[in-house]
């Protein structure tokens, strides 16, 4: 299971069908957690030698059905690009070449051979009315006129032989198109078939935790807070540091808190989203920090969480970000959104049912970086404390909040088009699914 994935696609779909994600149920009510007071890794102590080794076998299945599906996806996006770029093998492409080019010097020979013929003709055509001629001029003016005629029969069989070649030529890159695209279609089934063998090998793992028993469902409530701050616009090619706060809200103290984090660029046209493969974040780096871990770690988006440990009742961990636009990314707009989840030693565990945004330009070098900052923290549906005046939170609507569904809301004055706002709130809420299904695959990883 990867963030990634998981929330790229749940982010994707938000922004393209809002309504679904606003209307939602609570993030993650499936999600098991153990009713055992040793703990989620005293899990793994439960089981005997049998049981280990049929989970090991369970999640390697699980493993090397993931791997299979991003290298046959990797191969089909090779197959795309070699398609666009006509890489049909070396010797199809430089026969293509050679072949026109021969094409080409075979008519230019030829051309200048009937020049010659044209030429002679009309000089033979002179001497013989000239009455001065005497006849061995007559006859080299014959003779020059028959070589020019061998020489254009020999440049138009030249010229016929290359036309030939390069139908061949031709016909074989033609060939070797259609095969390429007849690959691309095959990778395509091959992809259907290895992501049923995924879901076949995540289900059998489902499957064997339902098996044992003794699990409930983890919550979702407002015992962890996010703030999220960060600069109007940043530079592409550049990094801006933003800042995150995640606080312990409940009453009691939380053993474990990670914070998840999403950054997305907005594209011009929702359509030119990849269904299959999202990839909203493809231009950003993030790396965090706090005064607990004071060194710079990437965040992959891969199999990573902030990881912030505990936090006591009432206390906070604030977090650096630092995200890195890529010098070939376009310039437009981009959102970053964070939610937070905990895990306690006695077995409890829940997501945050509020999540944090902010909205930023992303600029080309020339334009002037806005120095001002925009925070939107977003409240959760379940508190009465209001949120700063400087900011503007949304909160996920629907299920248990009993709030109103709506796709407005106010932004801040980052410049943000219409498509931003409607996609705010929507974009917020399926982070939190997101993240919902990603904890779930987490905790299964640590019961395992």
């Amino acid at each position: 299971m990867k963030i990634r994935r998981i929330l790229a696609t749940a982010v994707a779909a938000a922004v393209t069908t809002p309504v679904v994600f606003l209307s939602a149920g609570p993030a993650f009510a499936d999600t098991p957690k153990p009713t055992t007071s040793k703990g989620a890794t005293a899990q793994q102590d439960d089981l005997d030698g049998p049981d280990f080794e049929e989970l090991e076998r369970l999640e390697a299945a699980v493993a090397a059905a993931e791997q299979k599906v991003e290298d046959l996806k990797a191969e089909r996006e090779q197959v795309k690009n070699d398609l666009l770029a006509g890489n049909l093998g070396k010797e199809v492409v430089e026969e293509l070449a050679a072949a026109e080019e021969a094409v080409a010097d075979a008519k230019a020979a030829r051309t200048a051979a009937e020049a010659v013929l044209t030429a002679a003709k009309e000089a033979l055509t002179a001497i013989e009315a000239d009455a001065t001629a005497t006849p061995e001029q007559k006859t080299a003016a014959a003779e020059a006129v028959t070589t020019a005629e061998a020489e254009v029969a020999k440049a138009v069989a030249a010229a016929t032989a290359a036309d030939e070649r390069l139908a061949r030529a031709t016909t074989a890159w033609n060939d070797a198109r259609v095969a390429l695209a007849q690959k691309g279609s095959l990778l395509a089934e091959d992809i259907k078939a290895a992501e049923q063998e995924l879901a076949d090998a995540e289900a059998a793992v489902d499957a064997f935790w339902e098996d044992k028993g003794d699990f409930e469902e983890c919550v979702e409530d407002g015992a962890v807070r996010s703030t999220l701050t960060g600069p109007k616009s940043i530079t592409i090619g550049s990094s801006a540091n933003f800042s995150l706060t995640v606080k312990n809200t409940s009453d009691r103290d939380l053993d474990s808190v990670r914070s998840y984090l999403f950054a997305a660029q907005l594209p011009e046209s929702w359509e030119d989203i990849d269904d299959e493969d999202p990839d909203l974040d493809r231009y950003f780096d993030i790396d965090w920090k706090t005064a607990a871990n004071p060194k710079w770690t990437e965040l992959d988006f891969q199999d990573d969480a902030i990881e912030l440990g505990a936090i006591g009742k009432g206390g906070k961990v604030d977090v650096t970000l630092r995200l890195t636009v890529d010098e070939d990314a376009p310039a437009g707009e981009g959102i970053a959104f964070t939610t937070g989840e905990y895990e306690n030693e006695d077995g409890s565990c829940g997501i945050s049912e509020q999540y944090a945004e902010v909205e930023f330009d992303i600029v080309e070098p020339s334009e002037e970086p806005e120095p001002e900052e925009t925070a939107s923290p977003s409240p959760s549906p379940s508190t009465s404390t209001p949120a700063p005046a400087a900011t503007s939170g949304h909160t996920p609507q629907g299920g248990s909040s009993h709030t109103p569904v709506t796709t407005g809301g106010e932004l801040a004055a980052t410049g943000s088009s219409d498509v931003l706002s409607q996609v705010a709130a929507a974009a917020g809420a399926a982070l939190v699914l997101g993240a919902g299904a990603v904890f779930a695959a987490r905790r299964r990883k640590v019961n395992a």
